[in-house]
């Protein structure tokens, strides 16, 4: 027996955290010497595939110990082995992957690798890996499935609008988000949110704005065309209506599109709550979509719509867009939270519901509960 006084994933997790990038980097060498074609399931660059690897090690090592966590690690596990079925990942591969991790940690761990760490890290890795088999087993549905761009509408220099139809059935809430992998960057998958419902006609729409250094958002907003065929994997996020509860939603730029779905969803509705939707971007060229908020607004008086910008003037390589004084929406000028926190309205007993960058999500909600909104109100999808 070893001489342990800590739990032994936990000094496993130490150790492998003092230099993440070169363990997960050696593991990978490790991989694909045992089984060369594995090698074409992953992205050319592997820098944020070892950085999501070692963030789920991380994640395993420091829960299997803390029993009380793991009700919630099995969920982890059984939607990461869901996950992996977009990749081709075989009963093989599971096997190889369990020996090459096994074997890269007793080489990190050096001396203090002994037969009780390795017990103990294989029952962790054995359980981790056969969650995730298990998952991938019973889940429904095609693994991947695809839908070819029918248009696309470029708004400015850095946003675009792209519809696909699929001859698959659309089987996402409003809300949700999707696995997306664009042609032009094979094996690099994106989370983009549909701006409508599921429908029968399998149509899908999405608002893509480039983001700085994006491959994959920059390439869908300058080189998509009509033809392009997506393929697409699972449907993720749990934003959602709670019953008998106005709702508050909270929009950051192309934020809007999963909040747009779920308004078109309450539209069909007849016992739609009360809905205000605070809409807000950096410059008012920034504000797309205008006339149709406009118009639902209009013929659905549950919802009301204020947008905000923190700067009233545009710059001048702005692209001129709808927010012209024949859209009657109410502007408020300002940081989101300041617009929501300053308008007048109680919103302790309402849902929230947030969607936009990390950046906007993080300073909201802090904000938000500063004012006395309860987190168990507030939903957004992780970031």
């Amino acid at each position: 027996m070893g001489t342990h006084t800590r739990h032994v994933l936990l000094q496993v997790r130490d150790v492998l955290g003092r230099d993440a990038d070169r363990f997960t980097a050696n593991f990978y060498l490790r991989l694909f010497a045992m089984n060369p074609e594995l090698r074409d399931l992953f992205p050319a660059n592997m820098a944020h595939q070892r950085a999501t690897l070692f963030r789920v090690l991380d994640y395993v090592l420091e829960t299997v110990p803390d029993s009380s966590s793991h009700p919630h690690l099995l969920d982890f596990l059984g939607q990461l082995g869901r996950d992996h079925r977009k990749f081709g990942v075989t009963e093989e591969h599971y096997q190889q992957f369990l020996v090459a991790l096994t074997r890269e940690i007793a080489v990190t761990m050096g001396p203090q690798w002994d037969e009780e760490s390795a017990n103990v890290v294989s029952q962790a890795l054995m359980l981790t890996t056969g969650v995730m088999r298990g998952a991938a087993h019973s889940a429904k549905g095609p693994a991947t499935w695809q839908a070819t761009v029918a248009e696309k509408y470029r708004l400015s220099r850095d946003l675009a609008i792209v519809r696909l139809l699929s001859r698959t059935p659309l089987t996402y809430s409003a809300g949700q988000y999707l696995e997306v992998q664009i042609p032009q960057w094979p094996r690099i998958w994106r989370h983009l949110s549909p701006s409508i419902p599921a429908n029968p006609a399998g149509e899908l729409e999405f608002h893509v704005r480039a983001v700085p250094g994006g491959s994959v958002s920059n390439s869908i907003v300058t080189e998509t065309q009509v033809g392009d065929v997506w393929t697409f994997a699972q449907n993720h996020g749990t934003l959602h209506l709670m019953p008998d509860r106005d709702v508050l939603m909270i929009a950051g730029g192309t934020g809007l599109a999963p909040l747009r779905a779920m308004i078109i969803e309450l539209a069909r509705r007849v016992d739609a709550p009360q809905v205000h939707l605070f809409y807000g971007a950096r410059y008012p060229a920034d504000l797309y979509d205008l006339s149709f908020l406009w118009q639902i607004a209009a013929t659905n008086p549950w919802l009301t719509i204020t947008t905000v910008v923190e700067d009233e003037t545009d710059p001048w390589w702005s692209t001129p867009s709808e927010h012209d004084q024949t859209i009657d929406l109410e502007r408020m000028q300002g940081q989101l939270a300041d617009a929501v926190l300053g308008y007048d309205r109680d919103w302790t007993d309402h849902q929230v519901l947030l969607a936009g960058s990390p950046e906007m999500l993080a300073t909201t909600r802090r904000r938000l509960l500063i004012a006395g909104i309860r987190a168990s109100l507030m939903q957004h999808d992780p970031v």
